[in-house]
């Protein structure tokens, strides 16, 4: 399958990661979204089957997709 992709942007001056790419049902999508929040202390939505998180956390959000078994792909920065 393809790896999801966790990419860096600046929206309206503030850091984001997004992450985008899943191909499982939007419900486990969102529950992963909320454990991502929680374990990095962060806000953050799901919206248009994205992941958007408040901060450049791409580091620790790859290492944490990677220990549940998804291939992952950084890009941009």
């Amino acid at each position: 399958s393809e790896p999801m992709i966790c990419k860096f942007e600046n929206r309206k001056g503030k850091p984001t990661t997004i992450i985008e790419g899943y191909t499982g049902s939007g419900e486990d999508f969102k529950l992963l979204a909320k454990e991502l929040k929680i374990k990095l202390s962060v806000g953050g939505t799901f919206k248009d089957d994205s992941i958007i998180i408040q901060g450049d956390y791409r580091d620790k959000i790859m290492t944490i997709l990677m220990a549940k078994g998804f291939k992952v792909k950084r890009v941009g920065g």
